[in-house]
């Protein structure tokens, strides 16, 4: 009777924002433009710290790579929601919602683990600056992004494959705005409790793992910054991990609240508005952050916009 009463979906129905179709238009400009700035963002931090030499540094080169991120897990979902919020049909292939879920975890797992990269960076950077440009060599940096990279990887995978063995038996009607796995599990007519203790299990090793070595890594540079005598230098020591610190609240507050608990205490109406802050606002926010607080990028940028106008200005004199 199990067999008989399943379905064989090809494709799912996006509810998104169908309950608010007055708004549809004005919810499509909002996702266009923070998409635009997403993009421009940080496409150009990336142009600066390929360009300028003095941004060679492993630091700028996992900023690279968090920069590269946030384009792809935005790119997963936005132009598919703004699509949406203009279409009568709001739906998805079986398929596409297969390689939607694949590549967004793939990014958000990716970015969680080179924030923490990214901590360590700064640790040795702080606490052990005499060391630095030894222990944080171009094989250690590159071979911790490549790390990031595959354990995103595997864990997308992992999870991927375990939440499309799940039987779907009829109601193809998801409650999100893209296809993500809570919304995919509460969808299942199957048993769905080795996805959650994969989640669970996971998750330790992708988010709150991570997330301890970070904190673990902040509380030695706090405590190496409190012990530096003259305030300059206690505030130049903060400065370059403020931007950090900053764009790690607010990721990790968000995805480790999204994936780090039970399926069963999971409000999808609740949650809907958490994925917008951490899969639209917060990549749209990691260059600005780092603009604003990080006076290396600031100056790249003058340097950038000096040979710009006078190259311009060649231009017009030719």
């Amino acid at each position: 009777m199990e067999g008989e009463n399943q379905t064989v979906l090809f494709e799912f129905i996006i509810l998104g924002f169908s309950n608010l179709k007055e708004l549809q238009f004005l919810l499509f400009t909002i996702f266009l433009v923070t998409y635009i700035c997403t993009l421009g963002g940080n496409s150009f931090i990336i142009l600066v710290t390929m360009t300028n030499l003095h941004l060679h540094t492993p630091m700028y080169f996992f900023l690279e790579n968090l920069a590269f991120l946030d384009i792809c897990y935005t790119t997963t979902n936005v132009p598919q929601m703004m699509a949406h919020l203009l279409s009568e049909k709001k739906s998805i292939s079986y398929l596409g919602c297969m390689a939607q879920l694949f590549a967004f975890i793939f990014f958000v797992g990716s970015e969680s683990l080179l924030l923490a990269a990214m901590a360590y960076d700064r640790y040795i950077a702080i606490c052990k600056p005499l060391r630095y440009s030894v222990i944080m060599n171009k094989v250690l940096y590159s071979q911790l992004a490549a790390s990031c990279w595959s354990g995103g990887f595997l864990n997308s995978a992992v999870h991927t494959v375990l939440t499309f063995r799940l039987p779907f038996c009829g109601n193809n009607q998801i409650n999100y705005f893209f296809c993500d796995i809570p919304p995919l599990l509460v969808l299942s007519c199957g048993d769905t409790s080795v996805n959650e203790v994969a989640l669970l299990s996971i998750g330790v090793v992708i988010g709150w793992t991570p997330f301890l070595c970070i904190v673990l890594s902040y509380l030695y540079i706090i405590s190496t910054i409190l012990r530096i005598r003259s305030s300059k230098g206690r505030q130049k020591a903060f400065s370059t991990c403020a931007s950090h610190l900053t764009i790690v609240l607010l990721y990790y507050g968000s995805t480790i609240f999204t994936y780090g608990r039970p399926i069963s205490t999971y409000s999808l109406e609740k949650d809907r508005l958490i994925s917008v802050l951490y899969s639209i606002v917060t990549p749209m926010l990691n260059p600005i952050i780092y603009s604003l607080r990080n006076k290396d990028i600031q100056e790249a940028m003058q340097v950038m916009g000096r040979k710009w106008k006078a190259s311009s200005s060649l231009s017009f004199d030719v």
